[in-house]
């Protein structure tokens, strides 16, 4: 059992920490609408989605089906050659904010770069559809990949990634998929700064325990330790192996190092990686910090398929 410690904080991170402190003051805390309002919901809603989704015309769109459910989700294959694996995308936004298509760019970045077939799904949103809406979702667009991966995307191998509320679902995922005996087709996985403890039960968790998506997600909810609302909670054993991503300014770095502690001492291999002058959500920013965290990203992914034995066959 071991934490990747050495990467723990790249003392090579140093050149980009000025930019991301000028990028961090330049931007600013800007007022946030009320959310427990529906104006200020579509207000939100709105202002997020407003932002380029970098949209592209190869990406395919279609609603498949497993287990007797179905769910819209965005195909992405390698411009060349063929796929040597899949990688399922959750995407973030607290639950209740964000789409498969705001990925669209960085997803068709990952198809070419590391020759991967990009499947990204659009979940049902809270409030409207709270908990278990989303990671029904996601274990269905799970299900539909691994029954038709080597049919239609010549590969049987898997890497499933998240980032912030898709981090949470990423891990939901793996569960269902391990306890239906399904965890070997999966090679690795990338978390981006997921929130583990929606519960408030762990020094992490009581730091963001008062935030409007977990409201809006579980709020009728008595337990919110059960595992598939609050990852840190469950059962962690025979997961493959898992890269961590948070930025040291983020409210949840300390949530993100207890997972990575729990995930190591369950036996799991475990890479975290802090990176300095970083909010939340930082891999989006146009910083050479995200530039150099995205590129770590790539490189352990590329790692993990060469690693299977999988390598791009052109």
């Amino acid at each position: 059992m071991e934490i990747g410690l050495r990467h723990l904080i790249d003392v090579e991170l140093a050149s980009h920490v000025e930019e991301s402190r000028c990028f961090n003051e330049a931007s600013g805390q800007q007022p946030q609408p009320d959310l427990t309002s529906i104006e200020g919901l579509l207000q939100t809603r709105a202002a997020h989605a407003m932002r380029p989704s970098g949209a592209l015309p190869r990406t395919v769109e279609c609603t498949v089906e497993a287990n007797g459910r179905r769910v819209p989700v965005r195909i992405i294959a390698p411009g060349i050659g063929r796929s040597r694996a899949v990688f399922l995308d959750f995407h973030g936004g607290g639950f209740f904010l964000g789409s498969a298509a705001r990925g669209d760019e960085r997803n068709a970045g990952l198809a070419d770069g590391l020759g991967v077939t990009v499947v990204s799904v659009d979940y049902r949103l809270a409030p409207e559809n709270p908990w278990p809406a989303a990671p029904d979702d996601c274990e269905t667009a799970a299900l539909w990949a691994l029954e038709h991966a080597e049919s239609l995307f010549g590969t049987s191998k898997f890497v499933i990634g998240g980032a912030s509320a898709g981090a949470n679902l990423a891990l939901t995922t793996l569960f269902r998929l391990r306890d239906r005996g399904h965890g070997q087709r999966v090679a690795g996985v990338v978390l981006q700064f997921g929130a583990y403890d929606l519960s408030g039960q762990t020094p992490g968790g009581r730091l963001y325990a008062d935030e409007y998506f977990i409201e809006a997600y579980v709020g009728p909810i008595l337990d919110r330790t059960n595992p598939d609302i609050s990852p840190l909670f469950g059962d962690l054993s025979d997961l493959p192996p898992t890269l961590m991503v948070v930025g040291a300014l983020d409210i949840l770095l300390e949530d993100n190092l207890a997972m990575a502690a729990r995930l190591s001492s369950a036996g799991g291999e475990v890479d975290i990686r802090v990176f300095p002058e970083s909010p939340h959500g930082f891999t989006s920013f146009p910083t050479s910090m995200a530039t150099a965290a995205l590129r770590d990203i790539d490189s352990w992914i590329d790692g993990r398929l060469t690693q299977e034995g999988h390598q791009r066959v052109p």
